[in-house]
């Protein structure tokens, strides 16, 4: 083997074939020194001018090391994902681009190497991908000629090598997401199916013909085999109406005819090889794909296509044979050794009664729940669909085959199987895990299919079920009846169906006088039995349970979770402590009925966490930890101590299992929730965890980041007040609202809660600006609504909280803080351009900046500002810039605009926004600011009188009592005390309910809501005193006379109605 040597790293060396072909055999040497040099190599190459053509040029010669080789074209695969779209950066030039298609196909067909072949197939159909037909139009054309040529030398590899090529390119355009990939493969499908499917039949028919002959054989059956695969996928994706295509049916029916043939073949085990009945097992497993597919994405074209129904029933007969030798017979299965799933006939058996029973449950969707679609369809489509549908619950899903499937799904294909009890004792952990992962999953086990199709049969088929199953189930209610496996199949399959049977099912007398007696039992297989009844309660307490029954479920758990028990093994209670998290996230689970149990189940579970090794389990079970606390809330009190307790070992030991560590910070967060003001004494070892975890460049930030914050949001809402451990957290809460964009609002809402928690802290001068510059560039047009909307609160409570502290002279700071931080220049430019757009009509319309919700947030912060010192508002607006809208730094230019048409054009697009506004709260906020603005006898503001006085009665007439008949229109239409949203009592702003334990934040958010204009101030009062104020300001004449002369008679009338003045 020729040795190569390669330039030190930080060389400067120039791209040639032999440089690279050295710097390739330095990456797959032995040597790290020359693995690392080679790769660095490489990368410093890879954007280069000919890299991949030299490339493909070392993976053709065949003289050179295959490992050389391979690195070449692994090379050339991962470089075409970047750089062959013609947009990429540094994308391959058109000249390699030529030079590379030119050799693909050829060198595939006469590569010898498997492993080699496969890569370049790969690299083909990647390309073809790209560039078929615009830049490649004989990419297929070039593979059929190819097979076309090597079909006719039975003993050469070459035609396998261009039908691995042709499959790929197929698998590729069949699976791309852009439609004309898709467009293009169809275009192409009638050609390929000619071709293959005469190649497909003479190679099946030469297997079939010829004697054993070895390796010959071998390799007609591998070339049959890359034909199916590739026609399965070709005729599912190359067809929008395969019914509709003759050849298609066609060759449907000749699979249909292979479907019985090589069944046949498969159980006539000692004529053929073992390699070759692998592959004829395969073939079968290939056409069971096929007509799945086919009956799932081409519903009504599977249903039309000839016979079709027939072959459904010709699987169900091949899954009715297999299902008799299924599930174990009896408990003690599991001592007599052996295996039920060890061997290829088996597993090849057990894969296509899951695809037989796939297809029936296809069937029953069909005509049950066919699947809607947005795209239009024709006429004779839609009838094609109705045909189909009519064919179906006529032809095949009769009773007797309905209740033939039932029964056999039930007593057979649900029964534990002998690798199943085998399985519980040496690996129990596993077991479980696997047994609720592929439940998940119809598509992975026949258990797992059969249950979906329980659920189907019993759902469409109620009426005709209901006897037989129930029939059933009743045989094996008896507490004598000592079948435990029988048994354990019917109580699956009535779990599963538990709310079709609700009101067939009395679960109440079914619970005391047969699952606590079976409970109890002490005998082989009681442990089988006593898994199913933790599952069955699961199942049934969701749809069908008295709160007496609850209780006995809380028992029948707490027995099943008993460790002294010996049928209770480690299946038993997993299990268990995994479905009792559906017991206890039942809506109506009630604490004081858990309470006697709760010490008990609670201890178990937490010594079982501690007992089991998975990951997974112990995650399952912190799971129903987790749902357990959520539910039991403050009564979950005694146990805390010891259930945190449990918590730093499990973070330990999770090391980089991330999703560990993500349900322990869940628990903690709602253990927080749950204990309330309690959780304080835990609050010194959970930020210390915060910390560590919220910081943006920390590896534990990209997986724990939104635990984390749910966490610290917890502590805030349960901290009655601020400690400095919690107050030094803000410091990390800067850089998230500048780069945590995903989980931004839940740190908006953080902010939220600091400022609630501790209002002068966050208002100090070392917070307040900072605070302010991250809110800005969440205000203004270019931002998201919702991230807009918290930042547009989050300002609001602060104008409120400033003026609350500090008055007008703090008022005045604060405001002068949103100027200089952009937030109030970015509210009044969004505002004038709202203001603008709605002056335009016609073609020459202009579309708004903010509109809807958003412009209601900026005016609320107006609102505030006016409410907390009207004057201050006024000398803001009229010496603050407008910022750029199209700057997203906000920087404010000069030459403001002149103090009155600023004032002008705000009211007059405020006024226009009144009718958008529909909460109540924001409407009665708004009357308030703008009459307050009558302090300032602006023109402008009195120039509204008319506008403002139509508020008045508006918001007067939605809020108060007025003295009218609402049927006969009589009264004299005075209010009648104050308005609806002024509360006279805290009390009236508490909405838990009794015995419900409050959060410190909710008391501290009512208080804050108490305090508000909106709630302490009557709209009466208030229009009453600052318009009495405005008239003895400018003189009652010169009022009546200049301003409330303007306003129309009508809308005076109205007013005056009121009795306000």
């Amino acid at each position: 083997m020729p040795s190569f040597t390669i330039e030190a790293p930080g060389e400067a060396a120039p791209l040639t074939e032999q440089a690279l072909l050295r710097a390739l055999a330095a990456a797959s040497s032995r040597d790290q020194n020359q693995i690392q040099s080679g790769t660095k190599q490489l990368q410093q190459w890879e954007k280069s001018e000919g890299f991949y053509k030299y490339l493909q040029s070392i993976f053709i010669e065949r003289s050179l090391p295959l490992e050389v080789r391979y690195l070449a074209i692994i090379q050339l695969k991962n470089g075409i994902d970047k750089y062959w779209r013609k947009t990429a950066t540094n994308a391959v030039n058109k000249q390699d681009k030529s030079v590379i298609r030119d050799r693909l196909i050829s060198s595939g067909v006469y590569e010898e190497d498997n492993k080699l072949a496969l890569q370049n197939a790969l690299v083909i159909a990647k390309i073809v991908r790209f560039e078929y037909p615009q830049d490649w139009p004989d990419a297929i054309s070039s593979t059929l000629n190819a097979i076309r040529g090597a079909a006719q030398d039975v003993t050469s590899q070459n035609l396998e090598r261009a039908l691995l090529i042709l499959l790929y390119i197929i698998k590729e355009l069949s699976t791309a997401r852009i439609q004309r990939s898709r467009t293009n493969l169809q275009a192409a499908t009638p050609e390929i199916l000619t071709v293959l499917g005469s190649l497909y039949v003479s190679r099946v028919e030469q297997w079939q013909t010829t004697p054993d002959a070895g390796r010959q054989t071998e390799r007609l059956m591998t070339q049959s085999l890359l034909c199916i695969k590739t026609l399965r996928r070709l005729v599912i994706s190359g067809y929008e109406f395969p019914n509709r295509v003759s050849e298609v049916c066609e060759f449907w029916q000749m699979t249909l005819r292979q479907v019985d043939t090589f069944i046949n073949i498969m159980r006539q085990t000692s004529s053929q090889s073992s390699s070759a009945q692998l592959l004829i097992q395969k073939h079968l497993l290939q056409l069971s794909k096929f007509h799945l597919e086919m009956a799932e994405k081409h519903a009504a074209g599977f249903v039309l296509l000839p016979s079709s129904l027939d072959l459904v029933k010709a699987y169900w007969g091949f899954a009715r044979t297999y299902a008799e030798s299924y599930g174990s017979k009896s408990t003690a299965a599991i001592d007599a050794g052996g295996d039920d799933d060890g061997d290829a006939e088996a597993m090849a058996s057990e894969k296509l009664t899951l695809r037989g029973l796939l297809l029936i449950r296809a069937c029953i969707r069909m005509a049950f729940l066919p699947v809607h679609t947005f795209r239009y369809r024709q006429e004779d489509e839609k009838e094609e669909k109705r045909q189909a549908e009519g064919m179906i619950k006529d032809n095949l899903l009769s009773q007797d085959f309905v209740e033939e499937i039932m029964s056999t799904v039930m007593t057979k294909f649900l029964v534990l199987r002998q690798s199943d009890l085998r399985d519980w004792t040496d690996e129990p952990e596993e077991w479980v895990f696997r047994e609720e992962n592929e439940s998940e999953d119809m598509h992975l086990s026949v258990r797992a299919c059969s249950e979906r199709l329980v659920l189907d049969l019993s759902t469409h088929f109620k009426s005709t079920l209901t006897g037989p199953v129930l029939g059933l189930f009743h045989n094996v209610v008896d507490v004598n009846n000592n079948d435990i496996l029988f048994k354990d199949a019917v109580y699956a399959a009535i779990g599963m169906a538990a709310a079709t049977f609700r009101n067939d099912v009395d679960f109440d007398a079914l619970l005391t006088s047969t699952l606590v007696p079976e409970v109890q039992k002490q005998h082989q297989g009681s442990n089988i039995f006593r898994r199913r009844i933790a599952i069955f309660c699961g199942q049934w307490i969701l749809v069908k349970a008295s709160q007496d029954s609850k209780a006995v479920i809380y028992q029948i758990f707490d027995h099943l979770l008993n460790p002294a028990d010996s049928y209770n093994d480690q299946v038993v209670r997993i299990t268990a402590g995994r479905h009792f998290k559906y017991i206890a996230d039942d809506f109506e689970f009630d604490s004081a009925k858990f309470a006697p149990y709760a010490e008990s189940i609670i201890m178990r579970l937490m010594a079982l966490i501690e007992e089991v090794d998975l990951t997974a389990t112990k995650m399952a079970l912190l799971d129903t930890i987790s749902v357990l606390i959520e539910r039991f809330e403050h009564h979950i009190e005694p146990f805390a101590e010891r259930i945190v307790a449990m918590l730093p070992p499990l973070w330990d030991q999770s090391g980089e299992e991330h999703l560990m560590k993500q349900s322990i910070l869940t628990i903690l967060a709602r253990l927080t929730n749950a204990l309330k003001e309690l959780s304080t004494r835990f609050h010194a070892m959970l930020i210390p965890i915060i910390q560590s975890t919220v910081q943006p460049d920390g590896e534990l930030s990209t997986f724990l980041l939104e635990e984390a914050l749910d966490l610290w949001q917890s502590i805030i809402l349960q901290s009655k007040s601020p400690t400095d451990d919690l107050l030094s957290l803000m410091q990390h809460l800067f850089p998230l609202l500048t780069f945590a964009s995903e989980t931004l609002r839940e740190t908006l809402t953080i902010l939220e809660s600091y400022l609630y928690l501790s209002p002068s802290t966050l208002l100090s001068d070392d917070l307040r600006l900072p605070i302010l510059k991250a809110l800005s560039p969440l205000i203004g047009p270019k931002s998201k609504p919702d991230a807009n909307g918290l930042a547009c609160s989050i300002t609001e409570l602060m104008i409120r909280t400033a003026s609350s502290l500090g008055g007008p002279t703090f008022t005045k700071q604060f405001t002068s803080d949103l100027v200089s931080t952009s937030i109030l220049p970015r509210i009044l430019s969004s505002l004038r351009s709202a203001w603008s757009a709605h002056c335009t009509t016609g073609p020459l319309a202009k579309l708004p900046a903010v509109d809807g919700i958003v412009e209601t947030d900026y005016f609320a912060i107006l609102s505030r500002l006016i409410l907390a010192d009207t004057e201050t508002f006024i000398q803001a607006i009229t010496y603050t810039p407008l910022a750029s809208l199209d700057d997203e730094e906000g920087i404010i230019p000069s030459d403001p605009l002149p103090a009155e048409n600023n004032l002008s054009w705000l009211l007059e697009e405020w006024f226009s926004h009144l009718d958008n506004v529909g909460d109540p709260s924001r409407k009665k906020l708004f009357l308030l600011a703008l009459t307050a603005l009558l302090d300032t006898a602006h023109p402008a503001v009195l120039g509204n009188l008319q506008l403002l006085m139509g508020l008045w009665t508006d918001v007067i007439t939605e809020l108060c009592d007025v003295d009218i008949d609402p049927i006969t229109s009589e009264g004299s239409g005075a209010v009648k005390g104050e308005d609806s949203l002024v509360y006279n009592d805290i009390s009236e702003l508490t909405c838990i309910g009794e015995g419900t334990v409050e959060a410190p934040e909710d008391t501290r958010r009512r208080e804050v809501s108490f305090a508000d204009e909106v709630h302490r101030v009557g709209v009466v009062g208030w229009i009453r005193r600052k318009l009495g104020a405005a008239i003895q300001r400018v003189g009652e004449g010169v009022f009546r006379e200049e301003w409330l002369g303007r306003v129309d008679r009508d809308v005076v009338a109205a007013f005056g109605r009121l009795g306000v003045m």
